[in-house]
């Protein structure tokens, strides 16, 4: 599932480079979302990037840790827990890109000149449920220096809250909020409190 979404996202992503008006169409726009009621763009926004770089790194990144997260979804429903696992990976990814957007459709609604582009937020929501059930694992920090899992979430977290209230750029730092918020929420939205005492037994507890 996690090809396929790599690979959906590159091709819708590569034609928009080209074609503006399918950019627009696609964008996350709420003034205009909320007044054609054109509410697939909650959705749509996340295939849709600014240029190669932007697709590049979100591609990775989802390609690097959504095949584990994958793995434990798939495990989970082997030892009969939880739902198939593509269909546990998809309202991860999906969830996670509508968690992103609500805060800008809700904000934004009546400025006609903001979009937001890109599956960041989708794609922190898979970080941090991977944070989730390997709290202790190691992230890269810049992509360097390897630190626990839970002290990236920690650190990424407190870096886009600053950056969110400061302001200016081009990153949508609360998309990347609310979809990390999200991915580390998901499985004990979906496991229940069994999953919260998996988490506190990946911390040692």
């Amino acid at each position: 599932m996690t090809y396929i979404l790599i690979f959906l996202t590159a091709a819708v992503s590569i034609a928009c480079f080209n074609n503006r008006t399918l950019f627009e169409r696609l964008a996350l726009t709420p003034y205009v979302m909320i007044r054609k009621r054109q509410w697939e763009r909650i959705v749509t926004h996340g295939f849709v990037h600014a240029d190669y770089t932007h697709l590049i790194v979100n591609m990775f990144v989802l390609w690097s840790f959504g095949t584990y997260v994958q793995r434990i979804f798939a495990m989970r429903h082997q030892a009969g827990i939880g739902m198939n696992g593509d269909m546990s990976f998809l309202l991860l990814y999906f969830g996670g890109m509508v968690a992103a957007a609500l805060y800008d459709v809700i904000e934004r609604r009546d400025n006609p000149y903001y979009s937001s582009i890109g599956a960041s937020g989708a794609v922190s929501a898979v970080v941090f449920a991977s944070i989730f059930y390997n709290p202790l694992g190691k992230i890269l920090l810049m992509g360097v220096i390897p630190i626990p899992g839970i002290l990236f979430g920690a650190l990424y977290l407190a870096y886009e809250s600053y950056a969110a209230r400061r302001g200016g750029g081009n990153i949508n730092h609360h998309a990347h909020i609310f979809g990390s918020i999200f991915g580390f929420l998901f499985p004990m939205l979906t496991g229940g409190l069994s999953q919260f005492h998996l988490f506190l037994h990946g911390l040692g507890f």
